[in-house]
């Protein structure tokens, strides 16, 4: 799965290149300027990333709200990754899944 994202001036793209469902949540993999897993999920407060390579996780809206998942997001981790892992989350919702 491919998309694209935009921040500022710069365009790139990003691939989910692997999924993984454990029953309690899923793992992507997520290849762009940089290889970004993340773990998600659904918690009694919502839906939540995790992000182990960053040591940093939040909670999230519907998957599909890039914009709201885009801002909790680039307060945890640089907003080139967020933007990436949100409009990879939204891809991957649209095609897959609604925690």
């Amino acid at each position: 799965m491919t998309f694209k994202c935009v921040y500022e001036h710069q365009k790139w793209t990003g691939t989910i290149i692997e999924k993984h469902n454990y029953g309690s949540h899923w793992e992507i993999r997520i290849e762009s300027r940089s290889g970004i897993t993340v773990l998600f999920g659904q918690t009694s407060m919502g839906n939540f990333a995790c992000l182990p390579d960053y040591g940093a996780g939040c909670y999230l809206a519907e998957l599909d709200n890039e914009f709201y998942n885009t801002e909790k997001l680039i307060n945890v981790i640089n907003p080139v990754d967020g933007i990436t892992v949100a409009k990879g989350l939204k891809t991957f919702a649209k095609k897959n899944i609604h925690l």
